[in-house]
């Protein structure tokens, strides 16, 4: 006994018969192909784009430290504290986790010398020793000038697809340093550093 179709279920039927013996699919075989390599390369780009924008904020973050700590004559170690809330503001929507966080003062003396004053780090510590000789740009070294130098650094997850067409999580380290000249007067005094 043979069951009749319906009228739609012959054109679908037919619809599927005319596409399995069609052989021009080339179009669809490229697309296959390329799409994946243009969906990886788009998601690198925005995470390459990401990383560079954490960038550009790391390099903001340094300088403005450097350049609020260089408008005071006192501070202590609570004011620096603060600093780490200034790097969080800048870095929002991005988080600071692992942030690492040192400003130094130096001292140029005379002979364009440079040695540090006091420094700090994140922690409290003190990551230079007082009068170790450091190196500041030329620019930088006009007789008894008193520099800011703040160093950041930040880890940045980076998801990348390239080379070998594997999805990876990297981790890469974005570090800005930034020097700032106080502006007049005295040396900035660092009381507990």
């Amino acid at each position: 006994m043979k069951v009749k179709s319906t009228p739609s279920q012959a054109k679908t039927g037919g619809i599927f018969l005319r596409f399995a013996k069609h052989r021009e699919g080339a179009g669809a075989i490229e697309f296959a192909i390329i799409f994946p390599l243009l969906v990886s390369l788009y998601l690198t780009s925005f995470e390459l784009t990401m990383g560079f924008s954490v960038y550009k904020r790391a390099t903001r973050a340094a300088g403005m430290i450097s350049d609020i700590v260089s408008t005071q004559t006192k501070i202590n170690k609570d004011y620096l504290a603060t600093m780490k809330d200034v790097a969080a503001a800048i870095f929002v929507p991005y988080g600071t986790d692992g942030l690492k966080l040192r400003i130094t003062g130096i001292q140029v003396d005379a002979n364009q010398k440079a040695t540090v004053a006091w420094s700090w780090d994140q922690v409290g510590g003190r990551p230079y020793s007082v009068g170790t000789p450091v190196d500041v740009p030329a620019n930088l070294l006009s007789i008894s000038n008193f520099v800011i130098h703040s160093e950041l650094s930040v880890p940045h997850n980076l998801l990348m697809f390239m080379p070998t067409l594997v999805s990876e999580n990297s981790t890469i380290t974005i570090a800005k340093d930034y020097y700032f000249a106080k502006r007049e007067g005295e040396p900035i005094v660092c009381g507990d550093c």
